[in-house]
C-alpha cells in the first residue's frame, strides 16, 4: 500500500476499523464498484456543492445515481446548490476530483449522506486519493465526522 492518506490517519488515530480497497485504471464510479467487487449500491461518491449563501456542502451518494440539486438545496435549506468547480475543489478541501472523501478536509463543511447508506452493514467511499477506496460502517463514519441523512438522488421518473 502507498502511503496513508489523511483520510486513513485520521481513522487510524480514533482506532475506527475500516478496510481499503486499491484499484487502477478506473474512470466512473460505476467502474470504481466493480473493480474492487462491491455492489454498487454500497459505493458512494463524495459531491462538494455551494449554496447561493456561499456556505460549502458535501453529499455522499451511490456512485451510480445523479444527486438531485433541488433536493440537496432543500435538505441543507438553501435556495439553490451547485457542483463546485473541479479547479476549485483543490483548494478547498485538499482533494483532487476523484479522490475526495468525506473525511481529511482542509476544513469541515455540513455533510449529508444519503439515506440508503443507513441501510448497509458497510459502504465504501474515496480514501482520499485517485485508486483507494475505503470501506467501513456509516456507524464507524460518524464517529469522525458529524452527517445527517437524507433523500438526495433524482427518482427514475428524473424528479
Amino acid at each position: 500500500m502507498a502511503d496513508k492518506t489523511n483520510a486513513m490517519r485520521l481513522l487510524d488515530g480514533k482506532k475506527i476499523r475500516y478496510e481499503t480497497h486499491e484499484y487502477d485504471n478506473v474512470v466512473s464510479g460505476v467502474e470504481v464498484a466493480h473493480a474492487i467487487g462491491r455492489p454498487l449500491e454500497v459505493v458512494f461518491k463524495t459531491l462538494v456543492t455551494v449554496g447561493k449563501s456561499g456556505s460549502h456542502y458535501v453529499f455522499v451518494i451511490p456512485v451510480q445515481e445523479e444527486l438531485d440539486l433541488k433536493k440537496a438545496a432543500k435538505t441543507v435549506g438553501e435556495k439553490a446548490v451547485e457542483m463546485v468547480k473541479s479547479k476549485e475543489l483543490l483548494p478547498l478541501t485538499g482533494y483532487i476530483h476523484g479522490g475526495c472523501s468525506p473525511i481529511g478536509m482542509k476544513k469541515f463543511f455540513r455533510t449529508v449522506l444519503h439515506q440508503t447508506a443507513s441501510s448497509y452493514e458497510t459502504i465504501c467511499f474515496s480514501g482520499g486519493r485517485i485508486g483507494l477506496q475505503i470501506e467501513t460502517s456509516a456507524e464507524n463514519l460518524g464517529k469522525l465526522i458529524r452527517f445527517e441523512y437524507a433523500d438526495l438522488i433524482k427518482n427514475e421518473s428524473g424528479e
